[in-house]
């Protein structure tokens, strides 16, 4: 089962940290004409291909002969702001010698928490693709701020790849894999597939990166987004061909298999993997067994509601145990549904003096299990 998903995987995300870009105190060039042989190949075989490439702060500071890393996020800001030009200039002059074009897609997770942005990042994605670009995206470390970073991209990459709907994502990174212990201990064992992400985050440490700021633990728990979507992850090593011995089949680093597959409108992605919640809707039981069973949440389940927020805001649903059921798109601001709380639907409608409608559409609502 494992083989046939790789195999049969079309479009992938592949993820590469500050680390294995550096080589001999410069960017290695090596491995972008290996990684953009590799990628001509598998076009030509059919395969979709996107990159999430960090190292804009790495390349600036390549760039302009700084020895150390930088301390301050203003710093940080300038370093990629130069970097990032950098960076790019080398992925296309190297890229366009297999004849392939790239585009740069900066983002941050700011941006693809708003809805209308999100959609926009999805519909320029697709078109690159449709276009027989190969995307290359960083986040946009310029005007990012250090509240709203990925970390070491490992987030952005996951977020990528549920916002393309990819197949695949392969995380490149230095350790080559999830281990039992650290990978300099003579002990240490691969983990070569990893069905249980939480029970594997005991054995992820930190990273000891010059460059980076991700370490396993955020690979761990970036792979826990992609794998939620029902999209599989492979974390492996920085090696020549990785990319096609990995979706030829062979068994590389770790394995992370994904949940069941299940069908959910890009909305509801969103909604569960980047939306953020302006408030609380408590439900009681019998609201929380008709939510869970597929219904919309009305009135007469509502116990009741925290914070202030409007129509068409993202809101947490919570059981009477204050447990977070789900989340949904409300249909009502705070100031009506505390007025129509627990009632009926014919009892709603005289009091707001409008037609009723529900106060989150299951087409609006995740529930998590």
């Amino acid at each position: 089962m494992m083989e046939d998903l790789v195999k049969k995987s079309r479009r992938v995300v592949i993820k590469i940290g500050s680390q294995l870009l550096e080589k001999d105190q410069n960017i290695d060039t090596e491995f972008i004409q290996d990684l953009s042989s590799q990628i001509k190949k598998l076009k030509e075989d059919g395969k979709e291909i996107l990159i999430v490439s960090s190292g804009a702060v790495l390349a600036g500071i390549k760039k302009l002969g700084i020895k150390t890393k930088p301390r301050t996020i203003t710093e940080k800001q300038a370093l990629a702001s130069i970097g990032q030009a950098y960076l790019m200039q080398v992925y296309d002059k190297i890229f366009s010698k297999n004849n392939l074009i790239i585009g740069q897609v900066l983002l941050t997770i700011e941006g693809l928490r708003e809805r209308r942005r999100y959609i926009l990042a999805q519909n320029t994605l697709n078109k690159l693709i449709e276009m027989e670009v190969v995307p290359i995206i960083n986040e946009n470390d310029t005007v990012a701020v250090e509240e709203i970073v990925f970390g070491d991209n490992d987030f952005l990459a996951a977020h990528v790849s549920v916002l393309v709907n990819a197949d695949l994502l392969i995380i490149l990174s230095t350790a080559g894999g999830l281990y039992t212990k650290d990978p300099s201990d003579k002990d240490a064992k691969l983990i070569p597939e990893l069905k249980d992400i939480d029970d594997a985050l005991k054995f992820a440490g930190s990273s000891k990166s010059k460059y980076g700021t991700g370490g396993m633990r955020s690979k761990l728990e970036a792979a826990k987004i992609a794998v939620s979507q029902s999209i599989p992850v492979i974390i492996a090593p920085k090696e020549k061909n990785i990319i096609q011995k990995l979706i030829s089949g062979e068994k590389i680093g770790t394995f992370i298999h994904p949940e069941k597959k299940i069908k959910r409108s890009r909305k509801k992605s969103w909604l569960k993997t980047l939306s953020v919640a302006k408030g609380k809707i408590i439900v009681d039981k019998g609201a929380e067994k008709a939510i869970k069973e597929g219904k919309s949440l009305l009135p007469a389940g509502i116990k009741d509601i925290e914070g202030i927020f409007s129509k068409n805001d993202v809101v947490a649903i919570e059981n009477e145990e204050r447990k977070i059921i789900g989340k949904g798109i409300v249909n009502y601001n705070y100031k009506e549904i505390k007025k129509i709380k627990g009632l009926k639907s014919s009892e709603v409608e005289k009091i707001l003096k409008r037609k009723f409608i529900e106060v989150i559409h299951r087409d609006n609502m995740v529930i998590f299990q």
